[in-house]
């Protein structure tokens, strides 16, 4: 039979190294796999992400399993830090785990995992059920690929976005300044103890909002051509703005201990005016079992530096481990969680926007996300830019960070800052 093993019911993620030694025993045979799909046996199938302060991903699971009742879908939550999140998949699968059958990926793994050999390549079951791929947002797909093979589906697809308390802000700021001086009239209004809300804790999330910075005045970290240029005038001029906000008295004290959960359970709790944040942030606020600000939220694009606004362009894939004793049951799962039904119940229940181009004119969608269809929403995703572009991004993002968070602690300058990341991604770079 093909049975899952007894660690499959741990629930946490910091229990994964612990079962690692396990993991090999007890392979279904490979006609066991072909067959598990059709027999109509009970089959457990281990889906990990990130915390999910929505319902979304509760909903999602209940309708597929519905739809196939021979496939219990069990949720492994991992770190929400996106850094702890890849380590603890690196750890389990260089151990050849197949504790894990279907997993998210930043939009900036895809590659890494299928070098690594981590990820099944999706195509012969793509190609079989006639998957229409061109009906994906181009950029979320391409994210994806990697030496001629799609090794995921993209989820949904993020970009940084300016949340804002309507029934304090009339109109949303233009410019870094602007924030600036909107943010600190309004901290201490409606109940509210700051005046902004970012990322910018030493992980990934604190690279996006450097990155925004950065472009924001015209600068960039790795061009086009593969060259390192953050040591330019430009970039210096985003940092420096940064570190502005970051140890401004608009933002908390602690603000260097903030990642996505800590910045939205503030905002919806109603403690800033303003939240940095990702397109998921109006539907919690919107959530009447949680939020105390429903019904006094807007979104428009970032502040503009000299440039423009620039917003770090996100998003998440869904893949398969290389090592699952159940693919085909785990490729119904991920396609049904990253095709047109999975999608459209996480962009009603989670707020996450789709990347199935279509779905941005249903009109379920549209009313679960009025904003949508908002010039501040449709602006914001134009400005997106992405993350450095590097088959070792995972190093340079670790380099960017250490930097950053060194000018925000007043450790460096940003000149400086700017110099070290110069000459550290240059030496990754040149490997």
């Amino acid at each position: 039979m093909n049975i899952k093993k007894i660690s499959k019911v741990i629930t946490t993620s910091l229990a994964l190294s612990l079962v690692l030694s396990a993991c090999s025993d007890n392979k279904a045979s490979t006609d066991e796999k072909k067959d598990s799909a059709n027999k109509g046996k009970k089959v457990e199938l281990i889906y990990a992400r990130g915390k999910d302060d929505t319902n979304a991903t509760q909903k999602m699971v209940a309708a597929f399993e519905k739809k196939y009742p021979n496939i219990d879908v069990k949720f492994r939550e991992m770190p929400a830090d996106t850094g702890k999140q890849h380590n603890a998949y690196v750890t389990a699968f260089n151990a050849k785990s197949d504790e894990i059958d279907v997993f998210d990926m930043d939009v900036v793994w895809p590659a890494e995992f299928a070098q690594a050999g981590y990820v099944m390549p999706l195509d012969r079951f793509i190609q079989k059920d006639g998957i229409k791929l061109d009906e994906y947002n181009e950029g979320a797909l391409s994210a994806s690929k990697f030496k001629g093979k799609q090794w995921a589906l993209p989820k949904f697809i993020d970009a940084g976005m300016l949340f804002y308390r309507t029934d304090l802000v009339k109109d949303p700021p233009k410019t870094w300044d602007d924030l600036l001086k909107q943010a600190k009239a309004d901290k201490g209004k409606g109940g509210t103890k700051f005046g902004y809300l970012m990322q910018a804790k030493q992980y990934e999330g604190l690279v996006c909002n450097a990155v925004e910075f950065i472009a924001s005045y015209g600068g960039e970290i790795i061009n086009e051509k593969g060259e390192v240029v953050v040591d330019s005038p430009e970039a210096v001029k985003g940092l420096k703005k940064l570190v502005e906000v970051a140890t401004s008295d608009v933002v908390p004290k602690n603000i260097t201990t903030f990642a996505e959960p800590e910045g939205h359970t503030a905002f919806i709790n109603g403690q800033s005016a303003f939240i940095r944040n990702w397109p998921y942030q109006f539907a919690l606020a919107n959530d009447k079992s949680q939020s105390k600000i429903v019904g006094k939220v807007g979104v428009a694009p970032l502040p503009a530096g000299d440039k423009g606004p620039a917003a770090a362009l996100g998003g998440w894939q869904a893949g398969i481990n290389k090592n699952t004793d159940v693919p085909k049951e785990a490729w119904l799962f991920l396609k049904f969680m990253a095709g047109e039904e999975g999608q459209k119940m996480d962009a009603i229940n989670g707020g996450h926007a789709p990347t199935i181009n279509k779905l941005f004119d249903d009109p379920d969608v549209q009313k679960a996300n009025p904003y949508f269809k908002e010039e501040g929403f449709v602006n914001a995703l134009k400005s997106a830019v992405s993350r450095p572009v590097a088959p070792n991004y995972t190093e340079i993002s670790d380099i960017i960070q250490i930097q950053v968070s060194k000018a925000i602690a007043k450790e460096i300058t940003p000149e400086q800052a700017a110099k070290n990341m110069q000459k550290e991604i240059s030496s990754k770079m040149e490997k």
